[in-house]
């Protein structure tokens, strides 16, 4: 049982460099605004959602357009510069990072999670606190043999595969 959130700014680059290296190693493209949507996730004291995303990116986007100054004197106005962060290419980014293995995506409430393990193919269960939000990922026995069982049993081909359970976490009980 891994918690999923709570990563110390050491544990953020550590992330970031072992998944430049991955994709490096895969031959795929870990563009500057994947990086950027990952390290957002990494970030993230909680599930992220898509549009939270966006958000963040637009303002740190207006963040750096406010470096450009304009006036005279102490008479000075900051013009916003940044163009809007489109919807599609932040999905496609997180499309992107799931298939690489170094996210999950929470159906039931819609967000996002760094992975435990990033380099390991594994099927998770996630156990989500409906009061704090606190998400612990369980990739245990039994969640696999789940799969084995499909796969094997019942000869169903798993393309992928959420399992959720929502509760009381034991801090909030």
């Amino acid at each position: 049982m891994h918690d999923v959130q709570h990563f110390s700014v050491s544990d953020v680059n550590e992330r970031l460099i072992a998944a430049k290296e991955q994709c490096k190693g895969r031959g795929v493209r870990f563009t500057p605004l994947r990086q950027q949507i990952y390290k957002l996730v990494l970030q993230a004291n909680k599930p992220v959602g898509a549009y939270d995303l966006i958000t963040q990116l637009q303002q740190a986007r207006l963040l750096v357009g406010e470096d450009n100054n304009v006036g005279e004197g102490n008479n000075t106005a900051k013009l916003p510069v940044a163009k809007n962060v489109a919807p599609p290419t932040v999905y496609r980014s997180l499309e992107f990072l799931l298939n690489e293995g170094l996210i999950h995506q929470l159906t039931s409430i819609n967000a996002y999670v760094p992975c435990c393990h990033p380099r390991a193919q594994h099927t998770a269960a996630f156990l989500i606190c409906d009061n704090c939000m606190r998400v612990q990922e369980c990739s245990s026995l039994p969640v696999q043999e789940i799969m084995s069982f499909a796969e094997q049993d019942v000869g169903f081909v798993v393309a992928r595969s959420v399992i959720e359970l929502s509760g009381r976490c034991q801090a909030c009980q």
